[in-house]
């Protein structure tokens, strides 16, 4: 593994605070995914792309912006590996990088409907925040 990329998966493994030498790539992460149809990159792939130190399309993968951030996959993780806290510490990783917000505030009112409910709006600015 290249310096460069050992840096960059050191530095998401401190962010995420996650041991991904746990997983022992079961997939039932995947499997309870409920976003799993939407993502090109699965919660297993997450943490094993990472453990390889195979970030960059990770970065790059409209799949961080698809979690649920709902921790289906934790759950169901027989060792304890979080994959959400991964693809969060990989999201946090690409909008530093960008250098700014996924979503404006301005754009939030034409996305909204009368059922959407307010927990929502805050997980969509926290992971859509730096």
């Amino acid at each position: 593994m290249s310096h460069q990329k050992n840096i960059l998966r050191e530095e998401i493994l401190r962010i995420s605070g996650v041991n991904v030498r746990k997983c022992m790539k079961c997939g039932k992460c995947s499997a309870s995914c409920p976003s799993y149809d939407e993502m090109e990159f699965h919660p297993h792939q997450f943490v094993s792309m990472v453990d390889e130190g195979d970030i960059e399309p990770l970065l790059n993968s409209e799949s961080i912006y698809r979690c649920l951030s709902c921790f289906a996959c934790a759950e169901r993780c027989p060792r304890g590996v979080e994959p959400a806290k991964l693809i969060d510490a990989v999201r946090v990783t690409a909008t530093r990088r960008q250098g700014g917000d996924r979503i404006k505030p301005e754009d939030i009112p034409c996305m909204l409907d009368d059922q959407t409910p307010g927990q929502l709006l805050m997980t969509a600015f926290r992971k859509y925040k730096k």
